[in-house]
């Protein structure tokens, strides 16, 4: 009972987007994903999928999109990413995903005496084009529902922790946020992200700090295969 995460899939069965029109690493990025994924994802295994799943702007559009991941080994447990327009009510969405998916928000599933929390996080204070008014409202909600995630796993008993997010923890320079805060003050011991694209995310950190890894697993970063984590 393993436990893989990946994110940014950005599907488009209903939509029809290329996503090589980012670059030629994207070419056939879908079938790429499909063979290394059921080539080492067993079906009695967990995949944590990190936010932007689907390019669909509605959830009755999305559904070609989840019935393909649906299809791949495992089960799979998904957080909003922030081109997810299709997720709209959470109760909405758990009602048209297929038996194998599970999606968070505000709640934790608990897997093999692991307890996976995440939210879809947002873009920190100190980025460039960080909006005081716009952002900072997102900003401090996004917090609030990791602290709710978490908060639903400790109210059970307590379990080794996975947090995902779709966005990274730490500001592209660095910095530390209200993220990084709670996941250290929940002791934390591993939290996954991806959403960074382009070469900036060479300088996104990862590995160990304050007792938290920090692991980048958007599709592109990791060679389109699910990342091995427990």
């Amino acid at each position: 009972m393993a436990i893989y995460a990946i994110g940014d899939l950005h599907l488009s069965y209903a939509q029809g987007k290329p996503m090589d029109i980012f670059g030629s690493e994207w070419e056939n990025h879908a079938d790429r994903i499909k063979s290394n994924w059921n080539r080492i994802v067993g079906e009695d295994d967990l995949v944590i999928v990190a936010g932007d799943i689907s390019w669909a702007m509605h959830l009755s559009e999305a559904a070609p999109d989840l019935k393909w991941l649906a299809d791949l080994k495992g089960t799979k447990v998904l957080i909003k990413g922030n081109h997810d327009y299709w997720w709209n009510s959470i109760a909405k969405v758990r009602a048209r995903l297929p038996e194998s998916i599970y999606a968070l928000q505000n709640d934790h599933l608990l897997w093999a005496g692991q307890a996976i929390c995440g939210t879809r996080g947002w873009i920190c204070p100190g980025e460039d084009g960080f909006d005081n008014e716009h952002d900072q409202k997102i900003y401090l909600r996004e917090a609030q529902r990791l602290k709710l995630s978490l908060q639903s796993a400790f109210s059970e008993s307590r379990f080794e922790i996975i947090v995902a997010l779709h966005f990274p923890p730490y500001s592209r320079k660095g910095q530390p946020s209200a993220f990084t805060e709670i996941l250290e003050q929940f002791s934390v011991k591993l939290c996954v992200f991806g959403h960074i694209h382009d070469s900036g995310r060479d300088s996104i950190f990862q590995g160990e700090k304050n007792g938290v890894t920090y692991r980048f697993i958007a599709a592109d970063g990791i060679n389109f295969t699910p990342l091995k984590l427990l």
